[in-house]
Parts: C-alpha cells; structure tokens; sequence
C-alpha cells in the first residue's frame, strides 16, 4: 500500500512542482527516527512526513534545501557531535555523503537519503505538422517534457522553450505571449522572409524570437530540423541568467531563490530555519534563533556574551 508521502511525492511529481524526498535509511538508538520513515520537504522550507525529532528535521530541512539549490541528491549522515575533529556544522570528505554535527540531538546517528526531484525541462511546441512531431520524439528522448499542442494556446508558466510550428495559424498572439512571460528560447518555423513578417506584426523586440528556427546545420528533413531546434533549447538552458546567490554571512543566509531564511545559532553554531514559531530572542532591535530552549535560555541570561 502507497504511504501518504509516496502519495504526495506522485501528486507533486504531477504538478511539475520541485521537492526533495528524505528517507531514513538507517538509525542507530537512541532516535525517534526508523529506517523507512521518510518525508517531503518544499522549496520553501516546508515539510510533510516523518524524518526525526525537532533537531534532525532542522538538519533535514536545512540539508535538502541546499540540495535542492544545488539540484544533486545526497546521502546526510546525522550525528549528535562530539567529534573534535571536525567543526560543528555540515562537512564532508567522502564524494556523495555530508555529515552534519547536530549538538542538540538527543543521541544517535541518523543516516538520510535526500533525494531530488525536479521536473524535466520544459517544450512547449504548437504545431501538428512533422517538425512539431519530430521535435517531441527528440526532446523526449533527451529527457526533456515536450508538449504538443495542434493550435496556439496557454503559454505554460514554467516553459523553457515555446516552439511555433504551426505554419500560419495564430502564430503572433502566442509568440507575443511567450516573449513578455520571459520564456528563455522562443521560436518559429518559417523561412526568413515569413518570419521577419510574422514577427513584425507581433511587434516582439528585436532578436527575441529565433526565426528560422534552429542552428544553421544544412537541416532538410523533418528530423535534422527538430535536431537543430533542439540544439539551440540546449544552449538556452545552459546559458540562461540565473541570480547569483547571496553570501553566507555569520548571522544569516538565504538557500535559493524562494527558501526562507536560515540563522545561526550564536550558542551552538547550528543553523536554524527563520519561520514563524522559530525559537527567538529580541535583544537591543536585533531577532536572534535558537536550535534548542536550552540555547536560547543562555543566551538571555548573557546576550553580551555571545555577541548581543
């Protein structure tokens, strides 16, 4: 019988929605966490499942939304700290392993998969003609999603590439609609002439859309075109802006675009997501976060201490 993680798993695989799967694969005692147990974790921070206490969800959820970011899979060892050799926090040697030194474990060593999981990119082709069909068996079989649609509809919110191989049915209302969504490679089969008229009557920006679409490789069959066009949705993936992520500071950092913050215990060192109900204390305008009640309660009674 499928768990209700497995179940939410397939809904978001479904929903093209991004996640990373955890699932314990081994626990040694003590730990509330059994090997199978296992959860999803968002991109915003959030978590449905069962991965461990309070203090090994964190390490989880901080893990797997660096991964996440990173878009590689990983194995995160959990250990309740003690080693002098290596400082507390996550650090590894071994290619494929990261161990995280979780002081306030209650004791244990936990051992989690995070896998992740995130759509294949995205084609979008409007078109039924052979190219429209060649490019969707191409794309499929270099593992993209390639969608074909016999006319011009919605432009998908999450399209890498918007390919028009309609041969003069409603061609501009789409191309232009694909241009202001920021679609990163958006396309039309025609020949120069047509599609220099095409796109002047769309009244897209110069160089927006590709037309003759492909790279010039002396295509003549259906096949070597979708071949070319592919080509180019390959440069566009590999080459599309994406923001630079913010430096890691010793107070706060963020972990991808759209993950919530992440704050450094100042006891501890440990990092703790920032999220409403997050263990906090507010001295002289500043919020600061706590992995445990213990951490927090020293700190109160010394802010200046700990840098307050």
């Amino acid at each position: 019988m499928i768990s209700l993680t497995e179940q939410r798993a397939n809904e978001l695989r479904a929903a093209r929605s991004p996640f990373v799967l955890a699932v314990v694969v081994r626990a040694q005692r003590p730990t509330s966490a059994k090997p199978g147990d296992r959860a999803v974790i968002h991109p915003d921070g959030t978590i449905e499942g069962f991965v461990g206490g309070s203090c090994a969800e964190s390490t989880v959820r901080i893990q797997s939304l660096r991964q996440l970011a990173a878009g590689e899979s990983t194995l995160l060892r959990i250990t309740p700290g003690g080693d002098a050799t290596r400082p507390v926090g996550f650090a590894s040697d071994a290619p494929g392993l990261v161990v995280a030194d979780n002081t306030c474990l209650s004791g244990g060593t936990i051992d989690v998969f995070l896998e992740v999981v995130v759509p294949a990119p995205l084609v979008q082709v409007y078109g039924d003609t052979p190219i429209a069909r060649a490019l969707v068996a191409v794309g499929a079989a270099a593992g993209y999603e390639v969608r074909l649609d016999p006319v011009p509809g919605a432009v998908p919110a999450d399209a890498l590439a918007v390919v028009v191989a309609s041969h003069g049915h409603d061609e501009t209302g789409v191309l232009a609609e694909a241009v202001a969504a920021g679609v990163p490679y958006v396309a039309l089969v025609a020949s120069p002439k047509r599609g220099a008229a095409v796109l002047a009557e769309a009244s897209v920006p110069a160089g927006r859309v590709k037309t003759p679409a492909g790279l010039d490789l002396g295509a003549r069959t259906p096949g070597d075109v979708a071949i070319s066009i592919l080509a180019e949705v390959v440069a566009a993936r590999t080459t599309a802006a994406r923001p630079a992520p913010a430096p890691r500071t010793p107070a706060l950092l963020q972990i991808g675009v759209g993950a919530p913050e992440i704050a450094v215990d100042p006891i501890c060192d440990m990092e703790v997501v920032v999220e409403p109900g997050a263990l906090s204390y507010e001295h002289d305008g500043r919020t600061w976060y706590f992995c445990a009640p213990g951490c927090r309660k020293k700190f109160a009674a010394d802010p200046a201490r700990w840098g307050g």
